[in-house]
């Protein structure tokens, strides 16, 4: 399984169907997101799942936000691989 980040811009009109629609799939799927409405007015929430690919990643994302969701692949580095890019 590979891990993603996702972040899912919303507007404030868009927020409360977003949490709505989020809330719907789960509290499980609700769980794995944070959010920057309340906050800082920054209508945006962030995931850092695995799935076994982007699409199934971006399947959390509510339907009404997936075109604007940013679904990104990401993986941790060892001391050795970064040592290694010097090398390149």
């Amino acid at each position: 399984m590979a891990k993603y980040v996702i972040e899912s811009p919303h507007t404030p009109e868009e927020c409360l169907k977003a949490l709505d629609e989020t809330l719907a799939k789960g509290p499980d799927i609700l769980e794995k997101f944070v959010w920057g409405c309340a906050a800082q007015g920054d209508h945006t929430g962030w995931a850092y799942i695995e799935a076994e690919n982007k699409e199934g990643a971006s399947a959390i994302v509510p339907e009404l936000l997936r075109e604007k969701a940013k679904v990104t692949e990401v993986n941790k580095l060892t001391p050795e691989q970064i040592k290694s890019f010097h090398k390149g």
